[in-house]
């Protein structure tokens, strides 16, 4: 007696609950199964629980016997135990039942191994242990009410409608009976060629931690929204954190992703470091901009750190769940997430993903709760599409730079490249618009294969250059000079100039 109530004390969910009581009963009792049925607030079959053999998954695989024995119990007295089952001789009984709600919405039995006479130390007993099993039962039927409704609320917040080009997410609740966790990540465009990533990590589980969970993503979707740089979210999140009393020491990564550049802006508020592959480099973990969790005290403004990433390179982002292991290191965890990273660029991106929980997870499951963020930076087409004016040939010509160096464009080649792009589009400033007021000028670069295509485009219209430019107009020789081919189409609507450049086959990968 004293044993089972300690054990089921400490279960978490039915089934457990049931195990121990077959534990314990069989041989002083000589229980060979046990059954929980449990009828729903609503109209429909019962679920059944069941320990023992033979087993059962539905309502509607139980004997005829067993289902009258239920119904009818549905009617006695709350933990008042009965003497049940249609008997081969008089004096016996098939097992027990009873009533453990009030209710009356949930049914046990304790069936023998074969129809006995049952003393009356033996009713006594069963009185007894009715007691301890219908508290057991109902405190797992809150935990796994709460469970289910703080696993619903995190999912219904985490699961973004659409994600940008390149990002996948998982997230992967801790092995039931454990508590969800406050795990949570966000996805999000926050300007043109601009995304923002949170992933972050409240500290206690339930429904609690889903609710601060709520309350800082929301935040932090704000903060970026506004065009924050990820250490003043940070810093913001700090007061709001202040505000919150179960959102101390969150830890909490913020980045933004410049997908035109190639480049990441982040802060880390205590959180695990992201792993970063590039090319055939080893895994990078991005440890600068480091500093403390949320709304602990600190002098020290937050930092933050940028990294350039190159075509193809791939950004994990994750929460600690993914890597801590009772009586392992996390480093060396890391290091293993690493290997896996690089085992597997070759993959899809969606496949890396599967693959990452696959090979991280031990054999029993995740004892935490496990977000992760997964990103690849593709060969993004350039387009820029600005008015036909000298003051914006400087932005052109940076962000075209930034934009080859994010393909790996070597650096004298894309020098080459800038130079003739200026050149078109001063040729478009110049004279595409004479005579009226400015128009727009575009630039589009695209990578197919090992050629690049880059073509200035306008709405105006290009005189016809003289056969002797003389000290001007050498333009269109400059770029037939340093490009690998051009293509010049005039018409009443606009000018396009197109240019190809062979691209060295080791700077593609």
């Amino acid at each position: 007696m004293a044993r089972l109530a300690t054990a089921v004390s400490l279960a978490t969910n039915v089934d457990e609950v049931l195990s121990i009581l077959l534990a314990q009963c069989a041989s002083p009792l000589d229980v060979a199964r046990v059954i929980a049925v449990i009828w729903p607030h609503t109209d429909g079959d019962p679920t059944i629980h069941v320990a023992g053999d033979p087993a059962v998954s539905s309502w509607d695989e139980l004997d005829p016997d067993w289902q009258r024995t239920f119904d009818d119990a549905r009617d006695w007295l709350p933990l008042t135990v009965n003497t049940v089952g249609a008997a081969p001789s008089a004096g016996t009984t098939r097992g027990f039942a009873a009533a453990l709600s009030s209710k009356r919405d949930v049914v046990i039995c304790l069936e023998h191994h074969r129809p006995r006479v049952v003393s009356t130390e033996d009713r006594r007993l069963v009185s007894a242990l009715v007691g301890h099993l219908g508290l057991a039962l109902q405190h797992v039927r809150q935990f796994e009410s709460a469970r289910e409704t703080s696993l619903t609320l995190q999912r219904s917040m985490l699961a973004p409608s659409t994600l940008p080009a390149g990002f996948v997410v998982r997230y992967e609740p801790a092995v039931s009976p454990l508590e969800i966790g406050g795990d949570f990540y966000d996805v999000l465009p926050v300007a043109e060629q601009r995304i923002g990533v949170v992933v972050g990590d409240c500290v206690g589980r339930g429904l609690s931690a889903a609710a601060v969970m709520g309350q800082l993503r929301a935040s932090a979707r704000a903060l970026l929204l506004t065009g924050a740089e990820p250490s003043d979210v940070l810093a913001h999140l700090d007061s709001v954190a202040e505000l919150i009393p179960a959102a101390f020491c969150t830890t909490v990564f913020v980045a933004v992703i410049d997908t035109e550049t190639g480049s990441v802006h982040y802060s880390n508020a205590g959180h695990v470091p992201p792993v970063l592959i590039t090319g055939a480099s080893p895994p990078e973990l991005l440890t600068d901009g480091r500093s403390v969790p949320l709304a602990v005290q600190s002098e020290e403004p937050r930092p933050q750190a940028t990294r350039a990433l190159t075509s193809g390179s791939t950004l994990l982002l994750y929460t600690d769940g993914l890597v801590e292991r009772r009586g392992d290191a996390i480093d060396s965890q890391i290091e293993r997430l690493g290997e896996v990273l690089a085992e597997t660029t070759a993959q899809p991106i969606e496949s890396v993903a599967d693959a990452v929980l696959a090979k991280l997870m031990p054999d029993n499951g995740f004892d935490d709760d496990v977000a992760i963020v997964l990103y690849r930076l593709e060969r993004a087409p350039l387009r820029i599409d600005t008015e036909a004016a000298a003051i914006r040939l400087s932005e052109v010509r940076h962000r075209l730079a930034a934009w080859l160096r994010g393909n790996d464009v070597p650096d004298r080649l894309a020098d080459d490249i800038v130079l003739v792009v200026n050149e078109a589009c001063s040729n478009c400033v110049e004279h595409a618009y004479r005579g009226r007021d400015p128009g727009r000028m575009r630039v589009e670069a695209d990578i197919r294969g090992h050629e690049m295509h880059i073509r200035v485009i306008d709405g105006g219209s290009w005189k016809t250059p003289p056969a002797d430019p003389g000290t001007r107009g050498r333009g269109l020789m400059l770029m037939r000079a340093v490009s690998d081919g051009v293509d010049l189409d005039g018409t009443p609507a606009g000018t396009t100039v197109e240019m190809s450049f062979r691209l060295p086959t080791t700077s593609r990968g």
